[in-house]
């Protein structure tokens, strides 16, 4: 049985590997190992490791949701009238459930979850809220935070060598 990973465990060659990859999901397995410093075959080693590892969840395209009509977007902070795990559970399975809520965190705060919701507009946005978040399990109340400007939207939280 092997361990299971860290951060400690990784070294310069496998940080630079996510960091190029960060960047460059679709980078060739040649250029990769070129821009780390690698020959091909370690760099393949290190690339499969990293993904067996865990370190690198999957790769995607981005796609430019704004060309697709879907450039609204609004947060809304809901507080829960019930907070023991059993609600917990229903909500969190029942939000996953709907498609618009692009991201839903738990918080530590005034209230309980933030929900990152994307639609096509205000009105789509107030369906959305009416018929699918506050219809949610256990949710008592809700307030919105409509997005003016995506100042920073990348989804990451930059180079992972920033993160070390």
């Amino acid at each position: 049985m092997t361990k299971t990973q860290t951060i400690d465990d990784l070294d310069q060659f496998d940080i630079r590997i996510l960091d190029v990859l960060s960047q460059d999901g679709r980078i060739s397995v040649t250029e990769l190992s070129k821009r780390v410093g690698l020959s091909k075959t370690p760099c393949q080693a290190r690339l499969k490791r990293l993904i067996d590892d865990g370190f690198i969840l999957g790769f995607h395209a981005e796609i430019n949701l704004r060309k697709l009509g879907l450039d609204h977007i609004a947060f809304a902070e809901v507080k829960l009238s019930d907070t023991r795990e059993k609600a917990l559970e229903a909500f969190n399975s029942a939000v996953r459930r709907i498609q618009e809520v692009e991201e839903c965190h738990m918080i530590a705060g005034s209230f309980d979850y933030l929900l990152k919701v994307r639609t096509s507009d205000i009105r789509r946005y107030r369906e959305v809220l009416g018929e699918k978040i506050s219809s949610l399990p256990n949710v008592s109340n809700t307030s919105t935070f409509v997005v003016m400007q995506a100042v920073k939207d990348n989804g990451a939280p930059g180079s992972p060598t920033a993160l070390l």
